[in-house]
């Protein structure tokens, strides 16, 4: 059992949810891509993430960089097949989003709840058949975090934590050469790449509670 989870997709989900939060918006995971999230939103009272493509029309869409004025107190639905995916699916567990932005802050608040810290690198779907693949910007998330938790590691924690610290001089550099970084590139959303690759930027952590993510210092 895990005293807390912690959630990495660091392109974006998760960089989406610490801009949002550190503006003070509620943030409500949403595992599906499809037009039920209009539905969901409209019940509880929310406005919904659209398509980096396909902006709806109050300005938001899956991109971070949408969101990076949102106002305060602003209800959003945020439709995920990875990152709302696996929030949705933590159960009981405290669960936080952890990003390349706010890595320490997120390290440190973890600890808080316990020596066992799980953390989940999201991973990337395939467009040909929904299946996953690994995502080195998702395993450099979590070994930024891992590198400030103290105590003992998993072979598995500790190779994202070697990983974190071969690349972490050119975060940036990195982030655009790897699969996802070069599939945003392509499609115009460089912003985003960029907001993902700011490193200890931020002491926002993100809690989900209550159905959705906010600003952990609303809860202290």
């Amino acid at each position: 059992m895990s005293d807390v989870i912690v959630i990495f997709d660091v392109l974006s989900f998760s960089t989406y949810v610490e801009i949002a939060t550190n503006n003070d918006a509620i943030i409500f995971p949403y595992a599906m891509r499809d037009e039920s999230v209009i539905d969901y939103a409209k019940s509880i009272q929310a406005e919904f993430a659209g398509h980096r493509q396909r902006w709806t029309t109050t300005g938001y869409s899956l991109s971070p960089k949408s969101v990076a004025q949102i106002p305060a107190r602003t209800r959003l639905v945020l439709p995920s097949p990875n990152g709302s995916f696996l929030t949705l699916r933590t159960g009981n567990t405290p669960t936080l989003a952890g990003s390349l932005r706010n890595c320490q802050a997120v390290a440190q608040f973890a600890q808080k709840y316990g020596d066992k810290i799980t953390v989940i690198p999201a991973g990337k779907r395939w467009k040909e058949d929904g299946s996953l693949r690994p995502a080195f910007e998702d395993l450099i998330g979590a070994g930024a975090i891992l590198s400030y938790a103290h105590g003992s590691l998993s072979p598995e924690a500790e190779v994202s934590v070697a990983t974190f610290q071969a690349f972490h001089q050119d975060l940036l550099g990195y982030l655009k050469k790897c699969s996802s970084g070069k599939e945003l590139i392509a499609k115009g959303f460089e912003p985003d790449v960029e907001l993902s690759a700011a490193y200890n930027v931020s002491d926002c952590v993100p809690l989900f509670t209550d159905n959705a993510y906010v600003n952990s210092r609303l809860h202290t």
